[in-house]
């Protein structure tokens, strides 16, 4: 699962530390991908942030935490998306350290990826 991400070109952030020190050095767009071990939520989120990464306008930066495996990645990211609740998995879309752009756990549960993927890439038109 982690793979499924890695192999495209995202960064596993796996402490707190390392959260923070993306975040406090962001310049431009960064793509943060909650990943989760869910079923159904999971499976589409993955294939549809690999989807919209082929768009022409992308993040310029891809980072990932897997909730349920690295923990503390995991909360310290979650303190950057506030106002939003913990979500696994959800996507934020991050410019120069602010949140532009966040997708939850039940934007994605029961959508296919390819819906996900053009919420995604309108995303990307409006902020990239």
């Amino acid at each position: 699962m982690k793979a499924e991400l890695t192999e495209v070109g995202f960064d596993e952030l796996l402490s707190a530390n390392e959260v923070d020190q993306l975040m406090n050095n962001m310049e431009g767009t960064t793509l943060i991908m909650v990943n989760s071990v869910c079923g159904c939520a999971a499976a589409n989120a993955r294939p549809a942030v690999r989807m919209s990464i082929d768009h022409a306008k992308k993040p310029t930066k891809l980072v990932t935490v897997f909730a349920g495996v690295d923990q503390e990645a995991v909360a310290q990211a979650r303190k950057y998306f506030l106002p939003y609740p913990p979500s696994s998995p959800s996507i934020a879309l991050m410019k120069d350290g602010k949140l532009v752009h966040f997708i939850e756990r039940h934007h994605i549960e029961g959508r296919p990826a390819e819906l996900i993927a053009e919420n995604l890439t309108a995303a990307y038109d409006e902020f990239c």
